[in-house]
């Protein structure tokens, strides 16, 4: 789990956002949390860094809904905002919700932006579906000298009740690595990419049962394991998994998903 992983590939993980593009709204609640968290943490850490003056282009890359977008515009009210998603269906909900913004369906690896166009890269809960080399090297290019990406991604621990449940299952890989905190750095330097502050901390979800649990995954984008997945488990490998879930059950009564939070200010140096 310290190494690069392998994530689903990108059609799977564009048919999963586009299916959840009319939940995600109502089930985002740790999205938003993040989403609040790294704006706290990118302008605490330097508040005077970055002015409304000098952001002039701005980026949400992988923008979901365009939940983010209007915390952003009060802080940076005179940049263009580009809203940047894979997922075409997310970006009808972005461009609803942010009418004035400039939509853009790519892939966070291969950002069709020219060299030096951003101020802020902004990317809340989105590339831990990428390969954090290949995702960096392209931030790298596109941001200005002296330009900025404040981001929030997964990282090992996250869904680790859900993992070590599993393991009560089979020996199957049933959700992807996410990716740690020391190869995120070493990818950032060696995109040439200087690190201002970074951060890990936990958010915890929760639910009464097992199922719902998951559907919250599921309506997400994010989901680890859904219904075509339980019928694959069959009924003795479901009932295994709900035990094995058992062990993490709160004192309040609810089974808790912990999401293990990476925070980053990244800079571009001039």
């Amino acid at each position: 789990m310290n190494g690069i992983a392998s994530t689903p590939p990108k059609k799977e993980v564009r048919r999963a956002f586009d299916r959840a593009a009319h939940t995600y709204d109502g089930a985002a609640r740790v999205q938003r949390e993040t989403a609040r968290r790294l704006l706290e943490f990118a302008r605490e850490s330097a508040p005077n860094r970055l002015s409304p003056e000098t952001v002039r282009t701005l980026l949400d890359a992988g923008c979901g809904t365009g939940q983010a977008l209007s915390g952003l515009v009060a802080h940076f009210p005179q940049a263009q905002r580009i809203a940047l998603d894979f997922s075409t269906a997310m970006l009808d909900h972005a461009c609803l919700a942010a009418p004035d913004v400039l939509p853009v369906c790519a892939d966070l690896e291969r950002l069709p932006l020219p060299d030096d166009a951003i101020d802020l890269y902004w990317s809340n809960l989105a590339l831990q579906w990428c390969n954090p080399a290949a995702a960096l090297r392209e931030i790298a290019r596109v941001l200005s000298p002296d330009g900025e990406a404040w981001i929030a991604t997964l990282g090992p621990r996250t869904l680790y009740e859900l993992r070590a449940a599993f393991s009560a299952v089979d020996n199957g890989e049933h959700l992807i690595d996410f990716i740690a905190l020391d190869i995120w750095i070493a990818a950032a330097r060696d995109a040439g990419l200087s690190i201002q502050v970074c951060a890990q901390e936990q958010i915890r979800d929760s639910a009464a049962d097992l199922r719902t649990l998951l559907a919250k995954i599921k309506d997400i984008g994010a989901n680890a394991i859904g219904e075509k997945q339980r019928r694959f488990l069959g009924r003795r490998g479901w009932q295994t998994l709900q035990s094995a879930y058992e062990d993490f059950r709160r004192p309040d009564g609810t089974l808790p998903a912990t999401y293990d939070l990476l925070l980053f200010v990244l800079k571009k140096s001039s």
